[in-house]
């Protein structure tokens, strides 16, 4: 691993500051004019159309509705600045609170599912770039990418109400739903890793067949080094480098992707919650949770690019 040269090093880790700084403003831009482009009263909608108007003026109040826009705007932003999240229309409870119970469990589920599809994918590319070189194993190859192709089709939650079926239904051998021990972990999990295991095992397979072509391989090869050795030393560490862009990607739509898989299990995370929310029309409790999503994607997204300048410079030095 070679930190880029310092004369460009300073420079890109400026741009991509700058780059998460300007796309962290749109976020939240974003997500306070969401409670002001949507269409109707989300505190009348929230408290019911039955309650009275003074107590729904008096929650506007309370809320800072009644002021400015560009007023709240800045409010927001300082409120934002200060940590706070702004208070939940339906529970009166601070959004930051409930968050913070909620957030490890989706964190959990993604980063197990992630866990797992890198655990998946990379041993099942390798093989099916060993066994698939210089055109053997037609039928092997036609197999995996076409099983690959189809399972990377499937939605997320579709696969989730498919493995409650089979495993929890059918068999019984794990729960329906909810978090309670180690074994309700495995469905949703699942549900979340077998699509992207299916498109990173894709890329490490494309990625080990242009490696093991390379000059250096066939030295390797030429030295009578172990086969095993030749794939692990010499040639995975050198396409890791598209595997872990995408695999970052990867990590992102996970994080995204339990919104809909915790409400098929009932999960107690931030997925479920907010699906609530929306259904509540409580908008505090949407925009908070929609930051902590965008803001959690940006950070993946900026670790990897920080990632991959360390283990390949030019990434780093080509935008130069």
């Amino acid at each position: 691993m070679k930190i880029p040269t310092s004369g460009r090093w300073p420079r890109f880790a400026l741009r991509r500051a700058a780059r998460l700084l300007v796309s962290l403003w749109v976020l939240v831009t974003a997500a306070f004019l969401m409670i002001h482009l949507v269409p109707g009263d989300p505190v009348r909608a929230a408290l019911g159309p039955t309650a009275p108007a003074d107590l729904v003026l008096a929650r506007k109040q309370e809320l800072g509705l009644l002021e400015p826009l560009w007023r709240q705007y800045v409010t927001f932003l300082r409120h934002l600045l200060s940590g706070e999240l702004g208070v939940s229309i339906s529970s009166r409870l601070p959004v930051g609170e409930t968050i913070a119970q909620r957030l490890p469990a989706t964190a959990q589920l993604a980063v197990a599912a992630f866990l797992l599809a890198v655990a998946v994918a990379v041993p099942v590319g390798v093989a099916m770039a060993t066994l698939t070189r210089r055109g053997r194993g037609r039928r092997v190859e036609l197999a995996f990418t076409s099983t690959n192709v189809v399972i990377g089709a499937i939605p997320d939650f579709l696969l989730g109400v498919g493995l409650v079926y089979l495993l929890a239904v059918q068999t019984h051998l794990f729960p329906v739903a909810g978090r309670d021990g180690l074994d309700s972990y495995v469905l949703p999990v699942l549900a979340l890793a077998i699509g992207p295991a299916a498109v990173l095992s894709r890329i490490v397979r494309v990625e080990m067949l242009a490696v093991l072509e390379t000059d250096y391989v066939r030295t390797a090869r030429a030295k009578r080094l172990a086969s095993l050795r030749v794939h692990l030393v010499h040639a995975l560490p050198n396409a890791v480098t598209a595997t872990l862009t995408l695999g970052g990607l990867l990590l992102s739509s996970l994080v995204a992707g339990t919104v809909l898989v915790e409400n098929v299990f009932a999960w107690p995370g931030l997925g479920s919650s907010i699906v609530s929310s929306i259904v509540a029309k409580d908008y505090p409790m949407v925009q908070g949770t929609v930051l902590v999503y965008g803001v959690g994607v940006l950070l993946v997204n900026t670790l990897v690019d920080v990632v991959l300048a360390l283990l390949d410079p030019r990434s780093a030095i080509g935008e130069s």
